[in-house]
């Protein structure tokens, strides 16, 4: 029988321990979640499938260079009468054929005709090429918003990420402090009860572990939340799963980031969406103003006709095999220029048009540049203050673990009374907290000030 109990506790010791190596094996790391984020979530899939909706764009305008054949076969069954005078073809005309009589002859026939055009624009005067260009400007701007995207996603990313691990720390803090009122509160009822202390004691330490319970509750309910928010931001399920992610180093140790030169923005992804939006712009602007242009086409045709009226002696077949069967063939080749000169106002007024609208994105481009400029100087001087404020946190955790000890002590020998004691407690819970938001204030100002420069080297560097 022990010896089963035996067998028992060591399954249930391998189950633990290997529970443990799963749990520890699917924590995620700053550079595993960004990785992540970026692999899976659904606007950064759209914006890759923007980027090659755009290539297919740019690859139909640039067919437009190839020669055209349009081919068609048609069986009709018709009468044949028809007038002298010209007709306008107004693309609902069905043309008119047959020969010229004294009486219309309602009597019908078969007939069929067969064709085959070939059409070349050799030489536009420039609008193909625009086109062409217009679509590479188009797939610029799919491309560089597609990065964009990447690294706007990151920085939230990695912001979720650090939020929930303030979050998960300030949630232990709480659960540290909610040990120590409840043991707290059991030594002050024991001296209550020894008549050692007066009954108000109790009731106030009863106080201050409730409130300690409602901090840690009202922490988890925050670490929650901020573990939903990163988990949609990696393209998971809340519903179906949950993460754990590694606290690394954040609590231990501040970031070195070596003095850099005076950081330019050109190469900021923002800046490069606006200033590939401008380029597009110019690119569709040019294409508008060629638009007018003459093509010069080279053509070549072929066609075929049968009918079941006799182009001799004008007899009626109306069987369906005469009537299909070709009587005359002909070909054509030559070579055309076909241009529209009243399009010319139309046409300028569009490129005018886009003239108005790269003046707009260029004065967008440039409040984008100014609110960065700034974003970049609040940036360093958060990082700063919050850098110096994390040096200081140490000096104001030290002072309250001293004070709590010498409060306690001065309270279990009689010497301070509950309030004094309970004061130290609340200052040591808020310089707990103090110095795991302070750690954590560096890290988000240093990403912060990555987001502004458009550069998350700084950021990331430490975590490879």
């Amino acid at each position: 029988m022990s010896k089963a109990v035996s067998y028992v506790k060591l399954l249930l010791l391998l189950l633990c321990i290997g529970k443990a190596f799963f749990t520890q094996a699917q924590q995620l790391d700053m550079a595993v979640v960004l990785q992540e984020a970026t692999e899976n979530y659904p606007r950064i899939k759209a914006r890759q499938a923007a980027v090659e909706s755009s290539e297919r764009e740019k690859r139909a305008v640039s067919n437009a260079y190839l020669p055209r054949l349009s081919m068609q076969h048609q069986y009709t069954f018709s009468t044949s009468n028809n007038v002298e005078g010209a007709f306008y073809p107004n693309g609902i005309t069905i043309s008119p054929s047959g020969g010229i009589r004294t009486e219309n002859v309602d009597e019908g026939a078969f007939g069929s005709f067969t064709s085959a055009l070939l059409e070349w624009d050799v030489y536009s005067f420039g609008k193909l090429s625009a086109n062409t260009s217009a679509a590479r400007a188009e797939v610029a701007v799919s491309k560089i918003a597609l990065d964009n995207e990447i690294f706007q996603h990151q920085i939230q990313t990695a912001d979720s990420y650090l939020q929930l691990l303030i979050a998960e720390k300030l949630t232990h803090i709480q659960q540290r402090n909610l040990e120590r009122a409840a043991g707290f509160s059991e030594a002050v009822d024991a001296n209550v009860r020894s008549g050692l202390r007066p009954g108000v004691d109790s009731s106030l330490a009863h106080a201050e572990y409730a409130k300690a319970k409602i901090l840690l509750l009202e922490s988890e309910r925050h670490e929650n939340a901020r573990r939903y928010q990163l988990m949609e931001l990696l393209g998971r399920d809340a519903q179906m799963e949950s993460i754990t992610i590694d606290s690394m180093y954040f609590f231990h140790e501040l970031p070195d980031v070596a003095e850099a030169d005076e950081p330019s923005l050109n190469e900021n992804p923002l800046l490069q969406l606006q200033l590939a939006k401008i380029a597009a712009s110019q690119q569709r602007g040019i294409a508008m103003k060629r638009s007018f242009y003459p093509a010069i086409t080279l053509v070549g045709a072929a066609w075929a006709r049968g009918s079941g009226i006799s182009n001799t002696d004008q007899a009626y077949r109306t069987d369906f095999s005469q009537g299909t069967e070709y009587q005359v063939h002909n070909y054509l080749i030559g070579a055309a220029i076909r241009w529209t000169p009243t399009d010319l106002a139309a046409s300028r007024n569009r490129f005018k048009k886009y003239e108005h609208i790269v003046q707009q994105q260029t004065e967008q481009y440039n409040e984008q540049q100014l609110r960065l400029k700034r974003q970049l100087r609040e940036s360093e001087m958060q990082y700063e203050l919050m850098l110096e404020q994390a040096n200081t946190a140490p000096v104001q955790l030290t002072a309250a673990r001293q004070a709590y000890l010498q409060a306690n002590a001065r309270y279990k020998n009689g010497l301070t009374d509950l309030p004094t004691m309970l004061q130290s407690v609340v200052a040591l819970n808020r310089a707990e907290a103090d110095m795991a938001i302070a750690y954590s204030n560096v890290w988000r100002s240093l990403l912060m000030l990555a987001a502004a420069k458009g550069d998350l080297s700084d950021f990331i560097r430490p975590f490879n």
